[in-house]
């Protein structure tokens, strides 16, 4: 009787120790799918976040125009503008 005691005892107190770690269990698995949505949803936020900024791109092109002139490099250049009633095209005048 006294054995039948004990393992009565024991038996229901692995149960009741399963059913605790069941639920124990049952709540983990909770932590590590909301970890992982939380994880999930802060790195597309940062992702957003850090696509919202511009990357700015200054171009910078230098023309160099060569001109050949008899005044020692001091020439006006006017483009289609009228001198004396003539028109001037490209610097040259038409004499």
């Amino acid at each position: 009787m006294k054995e039948l005691l004990n393992e009565t005892m024991t038996r229901a107190a692995h149960e009741l120790d399963m059913a605790r770690m069941e639920r124990a269990n049952k709540r983990l698995w909770v932590v590590l799918i909301l970890t992982i949505l939380l994880l999930v949803g802060t790195n597309g936020y940062w992702i957003y976040y850090e696509s919202s900024f511009e990357d700015e791109v200054t171009t910078t092109t230098t023309v160099t125009q060569d001109v050949d002139s008899n005044d020692g490099g001091d020439a006006i250049i006017n483009d289609g503008v009228k001198i004396n009633g003539e028109s001037e095209t490209n610097g040259n005048t038409n004499n």
